[in-house]
């Protein structure tokens, strides 16, 4: 994987991350910043990192959970996706509690949610970065 590809993929996980966050009130970071550039790179840094966890989530676990639910997603016409990708992020969420990133997901549903936006807008970032994530 090329630089420019790595950086398009991790700007893209973050991006669709950071969506996530502020559409959600259950999703997002504890503690609170200074003021100025601390409180910028308070909030960048952990989002950065996540967003580096959840790409690996998605990169390795993923693949072989929906693998091996392959029944399950014909049989509920691809609804168990669904359930796959909320579980995703929750195992990001204790993934990323191990490094002591302050990153919060409040519940199941809210982790739905925030699945479905997350693969959206990853759908719809990688649309515009284009030639950057291929190849």
């Amino acid at each position: 994987m090329g630089l420019f590809k790595f950086a398009g993929w991790l700007l893209t996980n973050a991006v669709a991350l950071a969506v996530a966050c502020q559409l959600f009130d259950g999703i997002g970071f504890h503690g609170g910043a200074t003021s100025g550039w601390d409180e910028v790179s308070d909030k960048i840094w952990p989002l950065v990192f996540v967003a580096l966890i959840l790409g690996v989530v998605n990169s390795f676990v993923s693949p072989v959970l929906k693998f091996l639910s392959i029944p399950f997603i014909i049989i509920t016409l691809g609804l168990f996706l669904l359930l796959i990708n909320a579980l995703m992020l929750l195992f990001t969420e204790w993934l990323a509690g191990l490094f002591d990133i302050d990153f919060f997901v409040d519940g199941f549903w809210t982790a739905v949610g925030g699945a479905i936006v997350i693969t959206v807008v990853t759908w719809i970032v990688g649309l515009l970065l284009g030639d950057a994530q291929e190849g």
